[in-house]
């Protein structure tokens, strides 16, 4: 079937495309990490997921920190079950382009998590990520528990007048618990790895502007 490529708008629940009931097959090793994409995780493990456009780049930000287990590129925050990469950017399913981030809070705090969020993209685009365009790639926050929603919501409340000085309006960010979230296809997990795209691009790096949350981390 043609998928055509939607406007920056979101669908309704009664448009979305029906999915299926069949999992994305993916390795289940990290190419980064020695890790599993998949779990089980360590005890005490929390998970945190973002959308800040493509998703390549996103998560090569977030395996580089300290604290963070392993990383994964998916899908989450629309309404159809195990959408393919087409589907997603059709605009059909209102699935984001996520990155799942699973961290030990003895080390990284999920603020610090914030930090590199809100100072690595531009959370004021709506539907799109400077020439991606499209629902996939609007900014989004999604939490796995009640501390984690307040945390974020209070991180957008204390940037927010930071991004306003530097004359880029409202932040447009998307914060709601995570509902279903799905693994992207095999050949985006840590697309840009050293041993598979090294020399790949995708749009995400220093912004320019300071969040007052979390600790600044250096890349390892």
């Amino acid at each position: 079937m043609f998928l055509r490529r939607m406007k920056a708008e979101m669908i309704s629940p009664d448009q979305a495309l029906p999915g299926r009931p069949i999992a994305m097959p993916i390795g289940d090793r990290h190419e980064v990490l020695p890790s599993s994409l998949k779990g089980p995780f360590p005890e005490g493990a929390q998970v945190a997921v973002f959308g800040m456009g493509c998703f390549w780049g996103a998560e090569r930000l977030f395996w580089t920190l300290p604290g963070v287990l392993t990383t994964s590129a998916g899908y989450a925050g629309g309404y159809s079950a195990n959408p393919t990469y087409e589907e997603v950017c059709s605009g059909m399913t209102g699935h984001a382009e996520v990155v799942q981030v699973v961290y030990d809070p003895a080390v990284i705090s999920y603020e610090d998590l914030l930090k590199v969020f809100w100072e690595n993209h531009d959370p004021t685009q709506g539907m799109r990520q400077g020439n991606d365009v499209g629902s996939q790639y609007r900014s989004t926050i999604y939490t796995t528990s009640d501390a984690q929603l307040a945390t974020a919501q209070a991180s957008r409340d204390a940037f927010a007048p930071i991004v306003a000085r530097a004359g880029k309006g409202e932040i447009t960010t998307e914060i709601a618990p995570l509902g279903d979230y799905f693994f992207a296809e095999d050949y985006h997990q840590q697309y840009l790895a050293p041993t598979k795209n090294p020399n790949g691009y995708c749009n995400h790096g220093p912004n320019g502007l300071s969040c007052p949350v979390g600790v600044a981390r250096t890349a390892g």
